[in-house]
């Protein structure tokens, strides 16, 4: 069975676990997944500059109105719940957790405690961090010693 650590930041759609589950064919995988809650200030700020990059100036203005600190932990629930019914009903094995700490620390911690045989990161367009290599996938390229594959969601949460 294939092992995959699958980072994302939202749920997942149905198109998206179409995506991840026919990449490795009929090799059965096994996800284990890591989802973000929505982070701090900054990151609100560079989400704020990417919607605006985008030309979605009502997205950056709304962006005050995510949920943030517990708010975010208990949407994150929610959507990793919905993402690991959703894998699981495609046939797949999938477990997973919320990011407590760092997110790539806790990315490196689970690749090595479940013998990972890859990563991937689903995520929606981030220029900003993207253009300065600060994104998760190129960051966990350096630290995770697995292959690291970034997609990008089909839809926008």
């Amino acid at each position: 069975m294939f092992t995959s650590v699958l980072m994302i930041e939202k749920a997942l759609t149905s198109p998206d676990v179409e995506f991840v589950t026919t990449l490795h064919g009929d090799e059965p995988v096994f996800f284990h997944v890591l989802l973000e809650p929505r982070g701090d200030q900054a990151d609100r700020l560079l989400r704020a500059i990417d919607d605006i990059a985008l030309g979605e100036l009502d997205e950056a203005v709304h962006e005050g109105g995510t949920p943030e600190g517990n708010a975010a932990r208990s949407v994150g629930e929610r959507a990793l719940d919905v993402s690991l019914q959703a894998l699981r009903a495609a046939g797949c094995r999938a477990e997973g957790r919320l990011v407590e700490d760092h997110p790539l620390d806790a990315l490196k911690t689970l690749v090595t405690e479940v013998d990972a045989d890859e990563v991937i990161v689903l995520t929606d367009p981030h220029y900003v961090e993207e253009f300065f290599h600060r994104d998760w996938a190129s960051r966990a390229r350096h630290k995770v010693g697995v292959p690291v594959l970034k997609l990008f969601s089909h839809a926008k949460a």
